[in-house]
């Protein structure tokens, strides 16, 4: 093995441990139980075209009438899926007269972010 190589295995061994290392540390029982939820809920192909709706208005609350139009998809199937969102606490819902009103909440992703970065 020449000098270069050398160094580069030696790098890339001494950086394992810092690119492996949770950014929050070990979770306990109920934390893990909460984000497996979140997590269960994202790996729905609907739910995340639904929260990427949602997500794309910003802080701007979205109408369900609004999902099922531009999903194409129908206003029970709207419901279902968004209540698995909102019962893990990534959206909040609002009523609105006859339709529900939905937004992200923010503190939800950004643990989900805390829990998944290594390095």
């Amino acid at each position: 093995m020449d000098a270069t190589a050398t160094i580069e295995l030696h790098s890339a061994a001494s950086g394992a441990s810092e690119c492996c290392s949770l950014g929050v540390g070990p979770i306990g029982a109920d934390e893990a139980q909460r984000s497996a939820g979140m997590f269960k809920a994202l790996a729905d192909p609907m739910r995340l075209r639904l929260l990427s709706h949602v997500a794309a208005q910003g802080c701007e609350a979205v109408c369900a009438c609004d999902l099922t139009e531009d999903l194409g998809i129908s206003q029970s199937t709207v419901s279902h899926h968004m209540k698995k969102l909102v019962d893990t606490g990534l959206l909040a819902r609002e009523q609105r007269g006859k339709w529900a009103h939905y937004t992200v909440v923010p503190e939800a992703f950004a643990a989900l972010r805390g829990l998944l970065e290594i390095g």
